[in-house]
């Protein structure tokens, strides 16, 4: 015999879309509630209508005891179906539409009673409470049935106590009425769940179409593979809300911004303070690859609008591409050097031949000297007035460069600078960008001339760098200190308007200023304050810790 194939379990298979699952739970919800008030509602009236019909037995009770009348007959005449109180008792009973109106000695013998073979029997139930001046309410059963009821004692015209008038309702029709109520208590509660259907509906339409029609599977797994590009990948992603708040930070993004977590949920001039970084995030600055430059970093920003009002903005660090392409700037000005003094060299070697074969040799040392001499004086001369070895070794490259190029590059006769500087690195980045301006500045021009003056006063370092060029229009003296902003074409291989901001940058890090003028003969005067420069004169020059490595990538950008 073939197996008995196993039974297969009934399973129930809830739907796999969003607005789906979404639409059957609150259609869930809402029958639930509906039968939950219904429930609620029945309960409080079942018990209200008995109170309700026990409330009217007893207002009936309390009347028919107040007629004195009935007092009377009640102890003048005896207990018989056509006697005085039964008609009385009969004739109210009709009247208010009781079950039964029953009047009692205190014996707990009837004088009336709808049926009236009854009439001289004793009471079903126990009248002790009415006989005792006590009005009593309850549900009971007796000769009638179920019924509520309502009894109070009888009084004569002097107060005393002669018997109890008992009043019964029917308890069918009470229960009558409940069932009445239900049909319509129904249809309400129908109503409201298909108000609540309907509701539920147009609610499940627009979840549908905010999360396109997904499941909540694949929203789980967006969210998680979400969750894995961004701290992957190696781009900044800052995403906004309509409000321009930041709403997501990834850990490349924190970074690149020097913030963290405590930046959610603020805007970004909170965050980020006012500047460059937080006018391009917001929108304020428009275009495609957007510099900016965010401590001593320079960054690529795009920012792109979402469909709810905010936008996802993306940041790049350019910071070594930058250095790539001021190190091949460097490079390609160290060559143009090279060959230029490679061919100076050999007309002075021919210079010395010639004067040698010419037995001229007074001339030849001579000339020889001169040549030497001027390279010498001018290390001599930085070495004199600036202490600090890495300023000075840049000064004297400066020179040789400037002499290249045509453009003579003096210390004024003012500088003086003790090797007691902090930062000496920080300080070699802001004098080589502005060299590096000024160089481009004069370059070509006649008498070119560059002047660089710094001084030393207690901790403060005063740099001025003046130049013969064309000088900067009054009106443009605030722009060359912003991001991307130049008048020179743009290499191929980067970008420009990154060196002044940086020099302003490191300025204002040290609590300074950066700041530019108009020379005395013409051109351009740069002025660059730090107050906390120099250590103390009575301690040891303090220990500098290293810069940010990618602290001189930016030394040598050219932002005029």
């Amino acid at each position: 015999m073939s197996p008995t194939p196993p039974a297969r379990r009934l399973r129930l298979h809830l739907p796999r879309r969003m607005f789906a699952q979404v639409l059957l739970m609150q259609v869930a919800i809402a029958a639930g509630v509906a039968v939950l008030a219904t429930g609620l509602f029945l309960a409080p009236l079942s018990d209200q209508l008995d109170d309700q019909a026990m409330r009217r037995a007893l207002s009936i009770a309390q009347t028919t005891a107040a007629q004195p009348q009935i007092a009377e007959d009640l102890t003048d005449t005896p207990a018989t179906a056509g006697g005085p109180v039964q008609r009385e008792a009969e004739r109210i009973r009709t009247a208010t539409k009781a079950e039964y109106i029953v009047v009692m000695d205190r014996r707990g013998v009837r004088w009336s009673h709808p049926t009236p073979s009854e009439i001289g029997r004793l009471v079903s139930t126990d009248p002790g409470q009415a006989l005792a001046g006590h009005d009593v309410m309850q549900i009971d059963s007796g000769t009638l049935g179920r019924t509520a009821r309502g009894k109070v004692p009888l009084r004569d015209g002097d107060g005393k106590i002669v018997g109890a008038v008992s009043v019964g309702i029917a308890y069918d029709s009470v229960r009558a009425r409940l069932l009445h109520a239900i049909p319509g208590l129904f249809a309400y509660a129908g109503g409201a769940l298909a108000v609540g259907a309907l509701a539920a509906w147009l609610i499940s339409r627009r979840v549908q179409r905010q999360t396109r029609d997904l499941a909540f599977s694949d929203i789980s797994a967006l969210l998680a593979e979400r969750e894995a590009m961004l701290h992957g990948i190696r781009e900044g992603v800052v995403a906004l809300d309509r409000a321009g708040r930041i709403r997501l930070l990834n850990d490349e993004a924190r970074r690149l911004l020097g913030i963290g977590d405590e930046a959610v949920g603020r805007s970004l001039d909170e965050a980020l303070g006012e500047g460059r970084t937080a006018d391009v995030l917001a929108g304020r600055v428009t275009g495609t690859d957007l510099l900016t430059v965010r401590g001593q970093r320079v960054l690529v920003a795009n920012r792109m609008p979402t469909d709810d009002g905010g936008a996802v903005a993306t940041l790049r660090d350019r910071t070594e591409l930058e250095q790539l392409g001021r190190e091949l700037d460097s490079t390609r000005g160290l060559i143009d050097a090279l060959r230029a003094q490679d061919h100076e060299h050999a007309n002075r070697m021919h210079t010395v031949l010639g004067l040698l074969e010419l037995e001229m040799y007074d001339d030849a040392v001579e000339f020889v000297g001169e040549v030497v001499g001027d390279h010498r004086a001018t290390a001599e001369q930085v070495a004199e007035k600036i202490q600090d070895p890495l300023l000075a070794a840049l000064l004297v490259g400066k020179a040789t460069v400037a002499a290249e190029r045509g453009v003579a590059l003096s210390l004024a006769d003012r500088t003086g600078l003790p090797d007691r500087l902090i930062d000496p690195r920080g300080l070699v980045t802001i004098v080589g960008n502005l060299v590096d301006n000024a160089l481009d500045a004069t370059a070509g021009t006649p008498h070119a001339r560059v002047e660089v003056e710094l001084q030393a006063e207690g901790r403060t370092a005063t740099l001025r760098v003046r130049d013969t060029g064309p000088g900067i229009p009054e009106e443009q003296r605030e722009l060359i200190f912003t991001e991307g902003w130049s008048t020179k074409q743009r290499p191929a291989h980067r970008e420009r308007g990154i060196g002044l901001p940086l020099v302003r940058r490191l300025a204002e890090r040290q609590g300074g200023s950066a700041t530019v003028g108009e020379a005395a003969g013409g051109g351009a005067e740069f002025t660059v304050v730090l107050p906390e420069a120099l250590a103390a004169a009575d301690l040891e020059p303090a220990l500098t810790v290293p810069s940010d490595p990618h602290a001189h990538t930016v030394a040598e950008e050219e932002s005029r």
